[in-house]
């Protein structure tokens, strides 16, 4: 990524703003993809980064630059990760720091698997408007299959498969596994971190409806609460995650 030619464009274009817009709604497909991919033995994606908008206020001016980072976390409010980028204008972060931002601050995501990628909303805008020999040349400098701008996926085999929307078929495929998992390792059914995550609420963030239905059914207490007051259920309303909500009520 480091190595990586980025493509930047004026904000205030009306394509940019809704590619925004779109890399914010779908963010949680991401995640979803990406906290799968942190239990892999076998790494499944060749890229995953997030970009953020980035804010200093420099001689009485608001600055705004859109920069990536990659080593990405999430806790269902902050987005955490290394920056990429050198800074044009900025001189609060510098490339290589550690990032910690609010979701809402979102500006694009992308993550790629055996060269094809997802997301890349803001990437897509600026590729509509390349020629195509244009279009070819940034996406050589990226090395992937970036497609057809006019038809952004969000999930792998979405249009085979379109109920990989609702449930990522690992969480359906690791159900035996987590049902022993949860059988032989009772204590973290309710054990929490230090911040005071559950299982049950990582697994609510992520979408993973099977996940959290064994949880549910092995005695998890669906009521309790994150350090800042978050149950599993305000991070699923949140993030709307739709199909989980009937399974706390």
């Amino acid at each position: 990524m480091e190595e990586t030619k980025i493509f930047y464009a004026d904000g205030e274009n009306p394509k940019m703003i809704e590619a925004y817009k779109r890399a914010q709604e779908t963010f949680k497909y991401f995640w979803r993809e990406l906290s799968w991919e942190y239990r892999r033995i076998v790494p499944g994606l060749d890229v995953a980064c997030v970009k953020l908008a980035f804010t200093q206020d420099i001689d009485d001016e608001t600055i705004v630059e859109h920069m990536w980072i990659n080593d990405v976390n999430f806790d269902g409010e902050m987005i955490y990760g290394i920056l990429v980028n050198d800074p044009n204008d900025l001189t609060n972060v510098n490339n290589g720091d550690e990032i910690a931002i609010p979701i809402n601050q979102i500006s694009d995501w992308l993550f790629a698997s055996q060269g094809k990628t997802y997301g890349a909303f803001t990437i897509h805008a600026m590729r509509s408007e390349m020629d195509e020999d244009e279009r070819k040349d940034h996406d050589d400098a990226w090395g992937l299959e970036f497609g057809d701008y006019n038809d952004i996926l969000v999930v792998t085999n979405q249009k085979e498969k379109p109920e990989n929307l609702i449930e990522h078929p690992m969480s359906i495929n690791m159900k035996e596994s987590l049902i022993e998992f949860l059988k032989n390792n009772p204590e973290e059914i309710e054990a929490q971190d230090d911040l005071g995550y559950t299982f049950l609420h990582r697994e609510a963030i992520a979408g993973n409806q099977t996940s959290v239905e064994l949880i549910l059914k092995a005695g998890a207490n669906a009521k309790a609460k994150t350090n800042s007051g978050k149950t599993a259920l305000d991070f699923a309303k949140e993030l709307k995650w739709d199909h989980l909500i009937p399974l706390f009520q």
